[in-house]
């Protein structure tokens, strides 16, 4: 059944790359719709492109054709950058924009509970990405070798019955040093909203869907479009929730312009596309 919410927040999807749930994705967005859609960065990945292991399929098309639909049709679109879409930031300070939607490096978002929420991928508060790049780009590699074991190991538990496993998650869940690094991140992130005022903030970039309180500060994350196939929700009534999407079982590739409702008058307020 077709649902509408006030916000959806979605980020690391990745497109361009082997591993990238686009088809999931794309089925998402035909059964979701909402008055302000969020892309909290990493939806295109053009490290890929540097590294020449750019790979562009029909779906990832379909998941560009589907957002554009929604925009079209009433849906504000806002694009906060990441690490791996970077790119274009430098051509911010243009007012980069295509009709509905908007281009930003973060954003304030003001919830139905009134609360005012900082909307950022997060690699800014991400030391290892800012401060020893090529680091980051040598466990981007690590990370795509554990992704294609993942993806050979769900085939043999897929041939002997059994469900979708992520070994990356697992990985990442049970290894000290990602656990530390993911409490730093957080915290962070945490500090620098208490600082500004801000009473939470919405990120993507480590992969790990979460809500929770962090010194007085709501911290959400809504995970990834390569591992789980999260997304962030904001209900009309001011509640909050992480969805974890399995597949409608039809065709995606039908009907690409689906109608999201009205838009809402008034859902951010002025950007704040800088970071001290």
């Amino acid at each position: 059944m077709d649902k509408t919410y006030r916000s959806i927040f979605i980020s690391d999807v990745h497109l361009g790359t082997k591993d990238c749930k686009a088809e999931h994705l794309n089925n998402f967005l035909k059964h979701n719709s909402c008055e302000t859609l969020y892309l909290v960065g990493d939806i295109i990945d053009a490290w890929k492109i540097k590294q020449n292991k750019w790979r562009w399929k029909q779906s990832h098309t379909n998941v560009v054709r589907r957002i554009l639909g929604h925009s079209k049709r009433g849906t504000k679109v806002i694009y906060i950058l990441g690490n791996h879409d970077e790119f274009l930031r430098p051509y911010l300070h243009y007012g980069l924009g295509f009709g509905m939607l908007e281009i930003k490096n973060q954003c304030e978002h003001i919830g139905a509970d009134g609360k005012h929420y900082l909307v950022t991928h997060g690699d800014l508060f991400d030391g290892i990405t800012r401060l020893a790049p090529w680091l980051s780009i040598l466990g981007d590699k690590a990370y795509d070798f554990v992704l294609t074991l993942n993806s050979r190991f769900n085939w043999f538990r897929h041939r002997l019955g059994f469900g979708y496993w992520s070994l990356s998650l697992y990985l990442k869940q049970r290894v000290k040093r990602a656990l530390d690094f993911m409490f730093q991140f957080e915290k962070n992130l945490a500090g620098y909203c208490k600082k500004k005022g801000y009473d939470g903030v919405i990120c993507g970039h480590i992969h790990k869907a979460e809500i929770k309180e962090i010194d007085g500060v709501s911290y959400m994350n809504d995970g990834d479009w390569v591992e789980s196939c999260t997304a962030l929700v904001e209900h009309h009534d001011g509640r909050w929730e992480i969805i974890t999407w399995t597949q409608e079982s039809d065709n995606v590739v039908d009907d690409i312009d689906s109608s999201p409702p009205k838009r809402s008058k008034r859902s951010t307020r002025k950007n704040d596309d800088g970071i001290s």
